[in-house]
């Protein structure tokens, strides 16, 4: 089965490309009026869980807003969710962890589930996705990266530090590395059954990353994240996007990943320079930046296209887009990449 829109698959594979591919974090979510009438009616976690809306959902900006690839709407505390760590979504606060991780004991009681009994729902919604998608456009599967999962385990909540999941790594060591081998052995696991499902690549997003220092990010993140990147690439292309973790570019250059995000806070030359200048990257431009007025939005786009080079780069925001954006505004920004010359 033939792709019709391959550009981002093209760009994954380092080959030439008209126009760099684009899509955008979170494009499946809460800017679009057609997503918050549905987040109305549903909690978050059903809207997960069911099938039919997750596929909705994903398939919405498709139609709206028209990228070059699909994500599929899922969220990455699902993962710790089957590891039978319970997690709830509350207004206005985020992610909530009623009984978080504070002990080695709590570490040993976290189980390394069966995916099909756990997550079986994720793959039911793959497969309608693919079906709803017609092969028009590619499918993104993704997963936290071990480190940023468990800090919502060990936090409890988010965090503008994770001063506690930082403390418990340097406390109880032998007990961090536990819970990240189980939370990783459990991503793989997860992230093959998505392959076998029908995504077309997957992505790991390291959202709490740039907590760590450079040393302590190769202890406690890199490392793990490097054994997904392993396990996978020989069944599908990897990105990994670790948010604030640009000093670590380099080494991530090195592994089998096929493509790298970048924050906006590092700029197309300096993620060249430190990624070698041969990998393929994605992003950068800042979520918020969509609040400009629409011909701004299309000349920063055409010049940051220009300053990373049209091949062996996918346009993207540096984040998840922001729910205020205006759908005209994330229209702009897709539209200006379609019109890059």
């Amino acid at each position: 089965m033939s792709i019709k829109n391959d550009l981002f698959l093209k760009a994954l594979r380092n080959e030439p490309v008209e126009r760099p591919p684009v899509w955008m974090m979170r494009q499946a979510g809460r800017y679009l009026p057609e997503f918050i009438a549905l987040r109305d009616k549903y909690d978050f976690f059903t809207r997960c869980q069911t099938p039919e809306l997750a596929s909705e959902i994903t398939v919405q900006p498709i139609r709206i807003v028209k990228p070059d690839a699909a994500i599929l709407f899922s969220d990455i505390l699902v993962v710790p969710q089957a590891m039978g760590i319970e997690v709830l979504m509350k207004e206005s606060v985020g992610p909530f962890l009623p009984n978080p991780i504070r002990t080695p004991q709590d570490v040993e009681r976290v189980r390394v589930p069966d995916i099909h009994e756990t997550l079986g729902y994720v793959m039911d919604a793959i497969k309608l996705t693919k079906e709803m998608l017609n092969d028009e456009v590619p499918l993104i599967g993704f997963a936290g990266s071990p480190w940023t999962i468990f800090c919502y385990a060990v936090e409890g909540k988010g965090s503008k530090s994770f001063d506690m999941a930082k403390g418990f790594c340097f406390t109880h060591p032998e007990a961090a590395h536990v819970l990240l081998q189980k939370i990783t052995d459990t991503t793989i696991a997860y992230l093959k059954e998505k392959v076998n499902a029908g995504v077309n690549a997957v992505q790991i997003f390291d959202s709490w990353g740039g907590m760590l220092s450079p040393v302590d990010y190769q202890e406690f993140s890199w490392k793990y994240i490097n054994q997904i990147v392993e396990a996978l690439a020989p069944e599908t292309h990897v990105i990994v996007f670790g948010k604030g973790c640009w000093f670590a570019l380099n080494d991530m250059a090195q592994s089998k990943a096929s493509a790298l995000g970048v924050d906006w806070t590092c700029s197309p030359r300096n993620a060249r320079y430190l990624s070698g200048g041969k990998i393929t990257l994605q992003g950068n431009f800042d979520p918020s930046r969509l609040l400009s007025p629409i011909p701004v939005i299309k000349k920063m786009v055409h010049q940051m296209i220009d300053e990373f080079g049209k091949d062996n780069y996918i346009v993207n925001l540096g984040h998840g887009i922001l729910p205020n954006i205006p759908v005209d505004h994330a229209k702009a920004f897709i539209d200006a990449v379609k019109e890059y010359k």
